[in-house]
């Protein structure tokens, strides 16, 4: 018989476990890509930025002395400031395959959410939109890619089973890298250049690279404003994934597209780290370090994580140069597969634009799952 607890995750041991869990509960699954572990810690940090606006806390559960199920429970302000609600959050969830374990988690953190004055519970957020987010729902059978999130099948029913039920599903499309870029796209590229006599697009520089940090703040909270889920970046969060990004950014497969001076809109792929990650096993060690640096030549897969236009420059076609570079770039690298990924299942005009383009397929959802308290 289990005998649960539910212990508060902040600092010490029990800190560390939080952590830790995701190794004891997937370590056995191929597909499972480990975190690094000293990055998970930063996110979790109240030091990041986005504590800066929001507040959280980690409960981890215990049967005896032995961690089975951890969850935070977030708070985000300028969430609930931008859309005009009381919502709260719930990210980071990892559990064993018992409703017992998770039904006590949920309650702990939808306790601490009421006592907040949420209304409303949404999640899985890590913490939040801006970073990695949903739950896997479909195709298990395949490692996510770079930034997405990934978990035992299993997890759904233990969501639904606490109550909780789809608010949102984020669609992931596959496609292989063509030889040359696409009929279609090259002829819609050519015509937007030819019209839009003012476009300019080119790499990021990487050697002023806080100068275009700027062009990108002055392009993604108005690009991406009225989408769901949207909440605005502050200049702290954005210099702070701007650093972490930095490292692994591949400049010719991060465009930025200007209307004469003015920036006008930017897509940024990047090559699938994942396969890094799953080496380094959450830590860099010596030895982890070298198979790493082997399994980063090995790369032939790219994810475009992000493409925005400003609105004041919309429905011009702007996107189709965009796609073009990029795509050119990562066949002139010899990449052989992409993904397209999150994309809201009813953002029509881009998922058929995807589909139509690339003849890339919807190949797994990720669902954002919403309880009113």
């Amino acid at each position: 018989m289990m005998s649960l607890k539910v212990v508060d995750a902040e600092s010490g041991s029990a800190h560390r476990d939080f952590i830790g869990l995701p190794w004891a509960i997937n370590r056995d699954d191929p597909y499972w890509v480990p975190p690094l572990r000293r990055e998970v810690a930063k996110l979790l940090s109240l030091k990041h930025p986005f504590f800066q606006h929001a507040e959280r806390k980690l409960f981890l559960v215990k049967d005896g002395e032995q961690p089975v199920g951890r969850i935070a429970a977030i708070i985000n302000h300028n969430h609930n400031r931008f859309h005009d609600e009381k919502a709260g959050f719930f990210g980071f969830f990892e559990a064993f395959p018992d409703p017992g374990i998770s039904s006590v988690l949920f309650a702990a953190a939808e306790g601490w959410l009421r006592g907040k004055g949420a209304e409303f519970v949404m999640g899985p957020m890590n913490p939040s939109t801006n970073e990695e987010c949903g739950l896997l729902v479909d195709n298990f059978m395949s490692s996510p890619l770079v930034m997405m999130t990934y978990n035992p099948p299993y997890y759904m029913d233990l969501i639904e089973d606490a109550g909780y039920a789809k608010a949102k599903d984020l669609y992931a499309y596959s496609f292989n890298t063509p030889r040359t870029i696409p009929p279609r796209l090259e002829k819609l590229t050519k015509r937007i250049e030819k019209r839009e006599k003012d476009l300019v697009t080119r790499p990021v520089d990487m050697k002023r690279f806080a100068r275009e940090i700027e062009v990108v703040k002055a392009i993604y909270n108005d690009a991406w404003e009225k989408n769901w889920g949207f909440v605005p970046m502050t200049d702290a969060e954005m210099d702070q994934m701007a650093k972490d990004l930095k490292p692994i950014i591949v400049p010719e497969l991060t465009i930025l597209a200007f209307i004469g001076d003015e920036p006008a809109g930017f897509i940024m792929s990047l090559p699938d780290y994942n396969q890094v990650l799953k080496v380094l096993d959450g830590r860099m060690t010596p030895w982890g370090v070298f198979r790493a640096i082997r399994a980063a030549k090995r790369i032939r897969t790219g994810r475009c994580i992000t493409l925005g236009v400003r609105e004041k420059f919309r429905k011009r076609g702007l996107e189709a140069p965009l796609f073009a570079a990029t795509l050119r770039a990562g066949i002139e690298k010899g990449y052989r597969y992409g993904e397209f990924s999150w994309i809201l299942e009813d953002n029509t005009l881009v998922n058929e634009t995807i589909n139509k383009v690339f003849s890339a397929t919807h190949y797994k959802t990720y669902r954002i799952y919403r309880k009113d308290l």
